[in-house]
């Protein structure tokens, strides 16, 4: 599948394009309901976000907080090859059912990027459904995802199954409870973190 996110962005209702973009809200806000997951795996800051769309498709990305865009990284590699059988590269579909791409669960791997300081990075679907394509810009311009890793930058495109479409964000954080961790986050990072009261 050949359809990008970042076309998706471009391809704004007639009209948008002309609005105040200091007060009108974004195609993303607009368009799409914004998932997190956050501690992935166990691992401390290692957030994604979910896309999701009112037609199902959910866009996996990384979340602003995620160690690789902090910092100042930069990217050395991306792989999609997740073992020496399996490549998310190698994922086909066809037909407006989007037959034949690879099933996803939560936790399967979509990719691994390293960064200069040869830290490797994981990155996970999220949620369950069927891959319909990944972000094979990134791979020739990874600056994409440090620069926009919410639109052209994205990692992959999922479609959960229609049955699960209610339910498939029911692990996931809303924004508002993810920026609530944040703001935890960032209290701890400043004033340490609170002793246990001693008990009586």
């Amino acid at each position: 599948m050949k359809q990008s996110w970042g076309r998706f962005e471009r391809n704004a209702p007639d009209g948008m394009e002309d609005l105040d973009h200091n007060t009108a809200p974004s195609v993303i806000d607009r368009y799409y309901t914004r998932w997190y997951k956050t501690d992935i795996k166990g691992r401390n800051g290692e957030d994604q976000c979910v896309l999701q769309h009112s037609n199902r498709i959910c866009v996996i990305t990384l979340a602003e907080s995620h160690p690789i865009l902090q910092n100042g990284n930069t990217i050395k590699s991306i792989n999609y090859q997740i073992s020496a059988g399996c490549s998310r590269l190698e994922n086909k579909v066809s037909g407006k059912s989007k037959r034949g791409g690879q099933f996803l669960t939560e936790l399967a791997p979509l990719c691994r990027i390293t960064c200069t300081d040869e830290v490797e990075y994981t990155i996970y679907s999220c949620i369950r459904g069927r891959l319909l394509e990944v972000n094979e810009s990134i791979l020739e311009r990874p600056e994409l995802l440090l620069q926009q890793p919410l639109t052209e930058g994205y990692i992959a495109v999922i479609l959960p199954k229609i049955e699960e479409c209610k339910t498939v964000t029911s692990g996931l954080l809303s924004r508002e409870d993810y920026e609530n961790i944040l703001s935890k986050r960032a209290s701890v990072t400043q004033h340490g973190p609170q002793a246990e009261p001693e008990p009586c």
